[in-house]
This record gives C-alpha cells, structure tokens and sequence, in this order.
C-alpha cells in the first residue's frame, strides 16, 4: 500500500462553488473535524503509548551511521554498520526474532549497492505497516523513507528504536566492478550474485554472533528463489527461511530493511555529491542509465586514460563501456592479455638446472638472491 498521499483534483465549477459557500458552513464542518480527530486521537492513545506516537522529524540534514561510520570515504572500500541489539529484544532474549533482508542500487552504473538488514521480535512486527506504513521503499516518498529510518534511529522518542535492529553492507561501485572484472587467469570473476550472496549470509551471520535468537528470515531475490534458499539453509539449519521475489511488498519486515537499503544508498551519493571535489554541483540523478541526469554526467565528464573517479562508477557495466569507446578512451592492454608472437621462447628457459652448465646464464639457485653470480 503506497503511502504518497494523493491529492484530489477538483472540476473548476467545483472549485467555484466550495469558494461561494456560507462561512457558517463551513464553520460547522471545522467543528465535525476537530471532533473527528479527537476521537481518532484517542482510539490512536489505546493502542499506543505518549512516547510511541508517530514524530515529524526534520530529515533536511539527517545522516545514518551506516554514511557517518566510514571512517574514509576517499578510499571506496565496502563496508557494513550493525546496530546495538534493541531493547525490547535484549530484555527478552528468549522470544522468536524474525530478520528481513533487501538490496537497493543493484542496476545503476553510478554508486553502490546496499544491502539492508532489518530484525525485531516476531510478535511486534505485525506493526510494522499497520501502525508505521512500511512497504516497499520504492513506492515510498524519499521524506516519508528518511522519515521512517530516522524513527528507528529516534533514540529518545520513538518506540521503533526499542523494537527495530538493522545492518548495512555498502558495496561499492570500485570493489563491485573489480570481483566482475578479476581476472580469469587467478581465481576468475567474482559476479554480483556471488558477492550479494556473501553480503546477505555475513549480514545474517553479524546479528546471530550477538545472541538474538533468530527464528524466521526473509530474502528479496531478483534471482531463481529456490537455489537461493536452499544456498542459505546450508548455513543457517535451523532456522526457517522463506527466499521470494517481491518480498518487500509482502513482508513488512523485509520492507524495513528494504527501507534502511534505499535510504542509506541515496544519502550516501548524497554525500560523495556534496564533499568529494569531482562530483560537486553535479546532477547525478538516480545512477540508473535510464535517469537523463545521470546519462547526462557519464557523457559529459569522460577522460579518455581513466574514465571517471575510480570509486563510484562501475566499470564493469555495458553502460560504462560503451560510453569510454563512444568518447574515444585510450585502449589498454594488459599484461595477462599479451599473446605471444611467434620466435619468443618462455622466460622459465633464461634459468637452468643446478647440475647443467649455466652457459653464462643466471643459475635458478641464485635468483632472487642478493649474491647473484654468472657462471
């Protein structure tokens, strides 16, 4: 259910007539009103507590841990931010914890993909869309998605910070496009199923190691479910897991993490668009190839030997490629690519055995050593 409210559109002679009524009117209707949101306010007051009611936070300036916590952004490593254990779940370590999982940013050329973790006791997170309106975090508004995390985040009003523990990896676009590109001479590609997966596992495996007695676990796929659930039973036996496409729309707790991803992907481009030299006063846009800002950045600020600040774009992508071929970048070739040309011997025949005539060559036992003698 989208939250985004819709405003009604009136016919003109409408609009006219509504203006043209009786102040009295609409006095009286004023009236009705405020007595309705009364008695809703006061159904609302026995279901929740003072300090559990729903805060209109200021999300203007407001940044995650998961952005504040890394320490050097400049560097572009991937990096994962888990939250204390909730207290609701600390003081009752006993009851069932149910654990949602989503990504965001896994299609964009520009930035990182975020996997986001969500967990809390099974018996609250029934609340999660009925009282609080979690759903899918794309048919959320960017306000109403900061909104939500920042009142898990709310340490001094909001009950969802008693009840809502989460976590983040963020992957960036550098150590994404560098698994994909990894050579295939050494241990081969290293592709984003693979590495989503090992985010997702590590993600799980984090919020066990505190003690919280996981019970129930749901995974957003974009890929076939059912390998993918089995994948992670081997590693988690015991616990029951439910991998399902659309997940984020179905299960409220996947739709908090699903939050916590989208909110902690957009803040971070946020901040590399606002502190990082090459990239302020920039339009980014969303980092999808579709988005015109982003298409229009990628076209527009190629250099031809190295293509765009190292970190946040992904190489790896059709995308990328076609724009460094389309503006002229400057082939490279590298060493492992090298073919052979007919007359070259191997490097290994410049070295000989111990027990042969060296011929004036370096002998294999020498090499390496700081005493090289020629025989």
């Amino acid at each position: 259910m989208s939250l985004a409210a819709v405003e009604p559109t009136l016919a003109t002679g409408t609009v006219a007539a509504n203006l043209k009524r009786d102040i009295s009117e609409v006095e009286q209707e004023q009236i009705l009103d405020q007595q309705q949101n009364e008695q809703t306010s006061t159904k609302v007051d026995e279901d929740i507590t003072p300090t559990t009611k729903k805060v209109k936070l200021n999300t203007s300036n407001w940044t995650p841990p998961s952005i504040t916590s890394i320490s050097n952004f400049e560097e572009f490593k991937t990096s994962t931010y888990i939250s204390q254990i909730p207290h609701e779940i600390s003081q009752s370590p006993t009851k069932p914890v149910v654990i949602g999982i989503d990504e965001a940013g896994r299609g964009p050329v520009l930035g990182p993909m975020v996997y986001g973790l969500a967990y809390s006791l099974k018996e609250f997170s029934g609340k999660l869309q009925k009282t609080y309106g979690f759903a899918d975090s794309k048919q959320l508004t960017d306000d109403k998605r900061q909104q939500l995390f920042q009142m898990i985040e709310d340490v001094e009003q909001h009950e969802l910070n008693k009840h809502i523990g989460w976590a983040t990896t963020t992957m960036t676009a550098k150590d994404i496009s560098s698994g994909m590109l990894r050579s295939v001479h050494g241990i081969g590609a290293y592709n984003l199923n693979e590495q989503a997966h090992d985010a997702t596992i590590n993600l799980i495996k984090s919020v066990i190691e505190q003690g919280v007695n996981v019970t129930e676990i749901y995974v957003d796929t974009v890929g076939p479910p059912i390998s993918y659930q089995a994948k992670l039973k081997k590693h988690f036996p015991t616990i029951d897991i439910t991998v399902a496409k659309k997940a984020d729309s179905i299960y409220p707790i996947v739709s908090t993490a699903s939050v916590v991803a989208k909110v902690t992907r957009d803040l971070n481009i946020r901040h590399y668009n606002t502190h990082l030299p090459l990239l302020q006063d920039h339009k980014l846009g969303s980092g999808y190839p579709s988005d015109p800002n982003t298409s229009y950045w990628l076209n527009h600020n190629v250099d031809p030997v190295f293509g765009w600040c190292f970190g946040f774009i992904r190489f790896s992508w059709q995308t990328a490629k076609d724009a460094l071929i389309r503006h002229g970048a400057v082939d490279v070739i590298y060493q492992d690519d090298c073919v052979k040309e007919k007359g070259y011997k191997d490097v290994s025949e410049m070295f000989i055995d111990v027990n042969k005539s060296s011929g004036g060559r370096i002998n294999k036992s020498q090499f390496n050593s700081d005493d090289v003698n020629l025989l």
